[in-house]
């Protein structure tokens, strides 16, 4: 049973989806969490049902893509929880688009979530991290980082994000803290639904055809990857530092 008893976990883009849940499988194993997303409201939710459940949550307001907003969210955790000692960077928005159709809001939005976020929440993280001798960082990639049609933005994201990953292990694993990557294929969330809907592509086929190339003949659901974060931010992973998981029920899937 992994023990996260006595560690404080930042969790962003944690008001539903993967964050959720990984939020609360954190908090499952013992782990007090600040839920952080800039849905004001869906925190709330999250953090009232680790609490339902016997664990410790606070709400924190975050727009990762902005230093200031990072820097207070992360003070606020720690004045609520005590030093933050897991982060998990998982805060993310699509904007899919074919190249030449693709607007540069759409390219600057999707790369200052997902990359310029990862930075500055490992940033204002890392000197808890070294302060207390312990850390742990999970950054969410995606499959998307070995190319998507669709995604320039998106793929560009996630590409970036591991080899963020591999930079970040180097410089603090002399302070014991890991930082590894998990990389999900499909995964039925709200976010995927709507970006289906947008698109105008009904999402039962676009599922069905996710479940039909997968090996294991299903999608992931967000749990599957809040199991996976976890065991990384657990002592039994404490030589894992790195490296990119990919939970997609295949190599590529």
């Amino acid at each position: 049973m992994m023990d996260l008893n006595g560690r404080v976990a930042f969790v962003t883009g944690a008001a539903q989806g993967i964050g959720a849940a990984t939020a609360q499988r954190l908090s499952a194993a013992g782990a007090s969490v600040a839920v952080a997303d800039l849905n004001e409201a869906g925190c709330a939710e999250t953090a009232a049902a680790i609490e339902q459940h016997g664990g410790k949550a606070v709400a924190v307001r975050c727009d990762v893509s902005q230093g200031a907003d990072v820097d207070a969210a992360v003070e606020r955790a720690v004045e609520a929880l005590g030093p933050v000692t897991i982060l998990v960077n998982n805060a993310g928005v699509l904007r899919d688009n074919l190249l030449f159709r693709m607007s540069e809001d759409d390219w600057d939005l999707v790369l200052d979530t997902h990359l310029k976020g990862t930075f500055l929440c490992t940033r204002a993280v890392q000197k808890h991290m070294v302060d207390q001798g312990w850390g742990r960082i999970v950054n969410v990639s995606s499959v998307a980082a070995l190319g998507n049609r669709g995604q320039s933005n998106y793929s560009a994201a996630k590409a970036g994000v591991q080899g963020m990953t591999k930079t970040h292990a180097i410089e603090l694993g002399k302070f014991n803290i890991t930082v590894n990557s998990v990389a999900p294929g499909f995964v039925e969330t709200a976010m995927i639904r709507k970006t289906a809907e947008r698109q105008g592509i009904d999402f039962d086929k676009y599922k069905q055809a996710a479940i039909e190339r997968n090996p294991m003949r299903r999608v992931a659901q967000p749990i599957d990857i809040a199991n996976a974060i976890t065991l990384l931010c657990s002592e039994e992973a404490s030589f894992v530092n790195g490296q990119v998981v990919y939970v997609a029920g295949g190599p590529r899937a």
